[in-house]
């Protein structure tokens, strides 16, 4: 599967495509289609450096197919870094096919090299799929508002 598949951090070169799938994203989390928004959002975030966006690519068609997006947050009372993986979202047609787990494999390198504690996300209560995901690689639920964690530290 790797080989047909590439894993990179974006940069503002990959602005254009990406805004289109974080369009879509936002589609799929109920929100109204507004690409220039998308866009604009997405062009701070690079500008600011104020999150790092993993893309993955399908090299065959040279298109990008998926991404995660992180937010790094500090901790007072620890003293140290942790990333929130605010987005992760892979287009319907590529569904199923292990994108969602490259993206989750990247952030943890990520994480890793950068010496954050751990990675916290959220999802929606009824998607269902990506909490089977989330699950299978080791973030724990927080019964009271199904957030999650993955400790990147021994």
């Amino acid at each position: 599967m790797s080989s047909k598949y590439d894993v990179y951090q974006a940069t503002i070169k990959d602005l254009d495509e990406l805004s289109n799938l974080f369009n879509e994203y936002r589609i799929f989390y109920g929100q109204q289609s507004n690409l220039e928004c998308a866009h604009q959002f997405l062009f701070e975030r690079f500008e600011h450096r104020e999150s790092i966006i993993f893309v993955v690519k399908d090299i065959s068609k040279d298109m990008i197919s998926g991404f995660a997006q992180l937010y790094p947050v500090f901790s007072s009372i620890s003293l140290e870094r942790s990333l929130i993986l605010n987005d992760l979202f892979v287009l319907r047609e590529y569904r199923k096919q292990g994108l969602g787990q490259l993206l989750l494999e990247e952030a943890k390198r990520y994480a890793v090299q950068i010496k954050a504690k751990g990675i916290e996300l959220s999802t929606a209560v009824n998607n269902l799929q990506a909490q089977r995901l989330y699950e299978r690689n080791g973030y724990m639920k927080d019964q009271d508002f199904y957030h999650y964690f993955l400790s990147t530290k021994e």
